[in-house]
């Protein structure tokens, strides 16, 4: 019984704590002669919940002993417009909040819910059956019955995404460090500016544990699957990092352009979508990254740019800091990702860095013929208060980027996500 009260003791104080960058103007620094490079760009850190959500009327989250029911379909008339929030893994597993949101759901434009399964932390978080993770102590049960969460979601006609970290992962490089990125100095683990570790992107024992947990996801009923982190770290001391397997005779976009393929392979049967740096709408390199928005359009069905007006540099369409004014910095980014899009479906490759192939994009029986673009928009105070009315703004402009691509443009953009680590958002009505 202490030591029951002592954890109890210990989740609440944990509060309403997170981590979020602190800065408002990000230094972005293109390559010199256009290429890809290890430091082509300076990247900014997108906030990430790093506990729970608790506040002091909600109860802890405690193991709840009752079996979860059975695993679940996904929703048999999903919407063809996803309209979705953040909500992480710690409020999923707590009812009184899950009522709350899924009651603001109700009573507004939105029909899409996007959770957490595996974090930046690396921990899946809910009562995943898989013997790699178990054997990696990989599990923490922030959401004890998954299964009837979903059901719960359907039931009210929600769509759910299970959201999946691939690459940044600090609890797999703990227990395999042999396939995450390593420091020249000290032999050991190298960690990013937030003391986060990575898994190597070339690493195909990487992949597969991810594509497991994934799937173990997708036979719960989720109704898509998201990846996001799928690239090379960007932030930290570059010149200390070193990769155990990645060996440098293929660029970074190709590696992660053979990883895209893989996943496509693996869930030919299953919606994933993928999240990348809204800078990837509009530069026509890999960031250094590996991210090539063209890539992703080839193996997902719903492209994800994270298109947040705080993450762009100050100086970007002139405006000292782009966070003040998110139509004008949405609308820019979207009108260039369909642009690219639409090329894309026509079959004209990017040209515009070296580091792209030039090879007929027509390589794969998976490619995606269909993809389509969900920007997620800053629902977040970095850079400006976000207020209701800027929310409204960013959504306007997905809207009137659509409408204003030229033929052929049908329904590229199929909807929104809203990003908020603490899952308090800017309520809307329907208009």
């Amino acid at each position: 019984m202490r030591y029951l009260i002592l954890s109890l003791v210990i989740v609440l104080g944990a509060g309403l704590f997170f981590i979020f960058s602190k800065t408002t103007n990000f230094e972005v620094m293109p390559s010199q002669n256009g290429t890809s490079t290890d430091n082509a760009l300076t990247l900014p850190s997108i906030p990430e919940a790093s506990t729970s959500t608790l506040s002091n009327n909600l109860q802890p989250i405690t193991h709840n002993k009752q079996p979860d029911i059975e695993n679940q379909r996904p929703l048999s008339n999903p919407p063809e417009v996803i309209k979705a929030i953040y909500i992480t893994s710690w409020v999923a597993g707590i009812d009184s909040r899950m009522n709350e949101l899924i009651k603001m759901i109700k009573g507004t434009e939105l029909n899409a819910v996007v959770i957490d399964i595996k974090d930046y932390s690396g921990y899946i978080t809910y009562d995943i059956q898989n013997s790699e993770v178990e054997k990696y102590q990989a599990k923490e049960i922030r959401t004890p019955r998954i299964n009837s969460l979903i059901k719960k979601l359907h039931d009210e006609e929600i769509y759910v995404i299970a959201r999946i970290t691939v690459f940044q992962d600090p609890v797999l490089a703990k227990a395999r460090p042999d396939l995450a990125t390593q420091s020249k100095l000290t032999g050991k683990t190298w960690k990013d500016r937030k003391g986060l570790a990575w898994m190597d992107p070339a690493s195909k024992e990487v992949w597969s544990y991810n594509i497991s947990i994934a799937k173990d996801a997708a036979s719960r009923g989720f109704d898509e699957l998201n990846f996001d982190y799928i690239r090379f770290p960007s932030d930290g001391n570059m010149d200390d990092l070193v990769y155990p397997v990645y060996d440098g005779k293929n660029t970074k976009s190709e590696i992660i352009k053979s990883f895209m393929k893989h996943l496509r392979e693996q869930t030919a049967s299953n919606k994933i979508s993928a999240d990348l740096f809204g800078l990837a709408t509009i530069n026509p390199n890999d960031l250094g990254i590996g991210q090539i928005i063209e890539d992703a359009y080839q193996y997902f069905d719903f492209v994800c740019p994270m298109v947040y007006p705080s993450h762009y540099a100050s100086g970007f369409l002139g405006y000292k800091n782009p966070a003040l004014y998110p139509y004008e910095v949405i609308k820019y980014s979207m009108d260039s990702a369909l642009k690219r899009l639409q090329n894309h479906e026509l079959g004209i490759t990017n040209n515009g860095t070296t580091t792209v192939s030039t090879t007929p994009i027509q390589d794969s029986s998976f490619i995606i013929h269909n993809s389509k673009l969900r920007p997620w928009l800053q629902d977040f105070d970095l850079g400006a208060d976000y207020t209701a009315e800027m929310v409204k703004k960013e959504i306007q402009a997905v809207y009137d980027a659509e409408a204003a691509c030229p033929e052929p443009c049908e329904a590229l953009v199929r909807g929104w996500m809203l990003w908020d680590t603490k899952n308090k958002y800017q309520l809307m009505t329907n208009d």
